[in-house]
Order: C-alpha cells, then structure tokens, then sequence
C-alpha cells in the first residue's frame, strides 16, 4: 500500500482540496486498493473543522463532497505515510524539520512540493493559499491541483504494475 499525505497550513483548503482530487483520481484508476491519501496541517489553527465553505463549495462544483476534518501533522505520520505532498515551500520547511527531528526516514525522493508535478510551464513553486482571495482563486488552486494530482499519481504508479 502506497500512503500518501498532502499538507498545507491549517488543512482547510488546498491540503483538503488535494486530498479529494487525489483520492478521486485513484480511485478512477482502480488503485483503491493500493493506494491511500489524507491531508493534514502544519499549525493548529483549525483542528477539528470541516474544510473552508469556499473550498466546499468549489469541490461540489466538480462533484466532490469533502469531509475531511482538519488535524495537525505529527512525528507518528512519518511512519504511516509514504509522501508527503506540500503546497508551499513554509510547510515543505516544516514537513522536513520534523522529520529531521523524529526520524529522518524520509528524503528529498519522499517528500516533494505538489507543483513539482505541474505539467503547466510555472516558475511558482507553491499552490497558492485561497484563503483571503475569493472565489475565482478556489477555481484555480482547484485547476492546479488537479493537473498536479494526475501527475502525480502517474509518477507514483510508474513502475509498478497496475491490474
């Protein structure tokens, strides 16, 4: 089983966002069964809430419904999860602080910014955060990462053999 977690700040928007896209994506493939997702938050601002409204709202426009409650990363993802997906380089910083400080399991080939995988020709790094913006921003943080999603979904079945 391959697990993979996608982070962002309060895990309310584009960790969320990531996590029903990539979930859809996989289970569309018929890899369900081998691969799972989950999303969570560098900082406890929101633990325990659903995901923004505006982020909600935007998922349902694409046939999503989320129900993810935000919770923070701890020292104990680091075992579960295979990657970990950031949405900017402040929480890719924190995802690798605490992995030097709990365990060290996890390398540059682990642990990556989701617009790595953004076939779209971009020199921005981060997805950018929704969260003060309005509506037109949800659409496109929801655009990106689905374009990120389906590649990187691609590069973690690469070479593995898929019924």
């Amino acid at each position: 089983m391959i697990r993979v977690l996608f982070v962002c700040l309060g895990n309310i928007c584009r960790s969320p966002i990531a996590e029903g896209i990539f979930r859809r994506l996989v289970d569309e493939a018929g890899l369900s069964g081998q691969i799972e997702c989950d999303s969570a938050g560098t900082s406890a601002y929101h633990i325990g809430q659903l995901p923004d409204l505006r982020t909600r709202q935007n998922a349902l426009e694409h046939g999503l419904t989320l129900t993810h409650r935000s919770r923070r990363m701890t020292g104990d993802d680091l075992a579960l999860f295979d990657y970990f997906v950031a949405m900017d380089e402040q929480n890719l910083d924190a995802i690798e602080k605490l992995n030097y400080r709990s365990t060290g399991l996890h390398t540059t080939d682990t642990i990556f910014l989701l617009r790595e995988f953004d076939p779209a020709v971009s020199d921005q790094p981060s997805v950018p955060d929704p969260y003060y913006e309005g509506p037109d921003a949800f659409e496109d943080v929801y655009q990106i990462v689905e374009r990120c999603c389906k590649q990187l979904l691609a590069y973690l079945t690469k070479d593995r053999v898929v019924d």
